[in-house]
């Protein structure tokens, strides 16, 4: 009988445990209303990264935003919100509601991950991480550079930051070389 009261109760907290992790997943909105009260505040932009928890180079991009050469950096010209999209079917109690709508608002749904884009603090759109093929035309399709790694890539970033934050050329340069290592 204590055998039985035991799995009923197991399964009960089995049950209010996955119900309550559901429940705690902010909506995009909810996400972004925040980030945009924060960066008001502290004067900076919004660095918002679209991810998903299966994904290497999103994890490359959060590794390199988050080194020790580079974090304080980032942390003081941005407010950084990460919003989880295209999760496996076993993951998508994982994925912010809206945050594929948003993406989609933003030409970014078909880019591929990471896919990133910095607004300001009343969020409007300031660039994202499309950058024109070289030697392309004005007018032809943008390509996601995701987690920046080439030299091309690397410098479409740094451009981006440097027109979007107060980073200064020695501080870009430190970003520059660690996001260079990306391989």
């Amino acid at each position: 009988m204590k055998l039985k009261h035991f799995l009923l109760f197991a399964i009960m907290v089995g049950c209010f445990t996955t119900a309550t992790a559901q429940q705690t997943v902010k909506t995009s909105d909810a996400i972004l209303k925040e980030a945009y009260k924060k960066a008001s505040a502290e004067k900076k932009n919004v660095f918002v990264i679209f991810h998903a928890s299966w994904c290497v180079w999103c994890h490359k991009m959060d590794s390199s935003m988050n080194d020790k050469a580079c974090k304080k950096m980032f942390s003081d010209n941005y407010v950084i919100c990460h919003l989880t999209v295209d999760e496996s079917k076993e993951n998508k109690m994982l994925e912010n509601p809206g945050a594929d709508a948003l993406r989609k608002r933003y030409h970014g749904e078909t880019a591929g991950l990471p896919f990133w884009m910095i607004l300001d603090k009343n969020g409007k759109f300031l660039v994202d991480s499309k950058m024109l093929p070289a030697g392309a035309a004005a007018n032809a399709e943008r390509e996601n550079i995701g987690c920046p790694a080439s030299k091309e890539e690397v410098a479409y970033f740094v451009n981006a930051l440097k027109a979007t934050s107060t980073l200064k050329d020695p501080q870009l340069r430190i970003i520059e070389e660690r996001f260079s290592k990306n391989k």
